[in-house]
């Protein structure tokens, strides 16, 4: 049976004069599109720009959706209860759907950021207001995540669930994400190795050595480390090489 992936990739994160990040590049090799809300990137011309160009690469448009932290890139914790969660994640989303259907398309997935990310996995009352957030956006969006709990939690509660998996971050034994506070370059051979290992194996290598058993459906290539778009193109092309498939979650 051929094994199909999703490529996403978290961009958009451009704000005002500062810019970050190989959006155009990428484009040109994932399959699906984490685009910054203007909460810990991005802002409402960014927004706009980056919808444009996954419409007319059909790419799937997905909020990224962080915490109101644009100094710390969302990457720092902060002490929030189920209904903010709840709150930050329609207010994000539901801009970053108006963009996109302006546009002529549609959103397709809500996937956290940074420490809104990791928060959510490890809480079940925040994992659950993150879900409603996504069930009231409409039938047919998704949420992308990680961990135990979020599986079980979208499926009670009707929604779609998308685990991810990434290559260009370590994981500790626990299945934790080993979380970079400012990216730096990765060797592409390796990253995409880790790719294929993930897709074929369905395994990761901890930070300690440990062969871990993930099951995934999307693979992630951050797009603020300085050779995103080399690392992308090699991912990729080893998963070609291995016979991967790489496909749209919608197609």
């Amino acid at each position: 049976m051929t094994i199909r992936i999703d490529l996403n990739s978290d961009m958009g994160e451009s704000y005002g004069r500062w810019s970050l990040g190989n959006d155009a590049e990428l484009m040109q090799v994932i399959t699906s599109a984490n685009i910054a809300c203007g909460w810990h990137g991005g802002d409402p011309k960014v927004m706009r720009e980056t919808v444009a160009m996954a419409v007319e690469n059909g790419v799937g448009i997905g909020a990224h959706v962080g915490l109101p932290d644009l100094l710390g890139f969302g990457r720092r914790r902060m002490a929030v209860t189920p209904d903010e969660i709840y709150d930050y994640a329609m207010y994000q989303a539901g801009a970053l759907r108006a963009f996109a259907e302006a546009a002529g398309g549609h959103l397709q997935h809500v996937k956290p950021h940074g420490a809104f990310y990791v928060m959510c996995a490890a809480d079940e009352a925040l994992s659950a207001a993150l879900i409603r957030a996504v069930a009231s956006l409409g039938d047919g969006v998704v949420l992308f995540g990680t961990g135990e709990i979020q599986p079980r939690m979208a499926a009670e509660a009707g929604v779609g669930y998308i685990r991810e998996g990434y290559v260009d971050l370590n994981y500790d034994d626990n299945l934790n994400l080993v979380i970079e506070r400012n990216k730096g370059a990765w060797d592409p051979n390796e990253v995409a190795k880790r790719a294929v290992r993930l897709a074929t194996e369905k395994a990761v290598i901890s930070t300690t050595g440990t062969a871990l058993p993930l099951d995934v459906r999307t693979i992630c290539v951050h797009g603020d480390a300085p050779n995103s778009g080399e690392i992308a193109r090699a991912v990729r092309a080893g998963l070609e090489r291995a016979g991967v498939e790489i496909a749209s979650i919608q197609a």
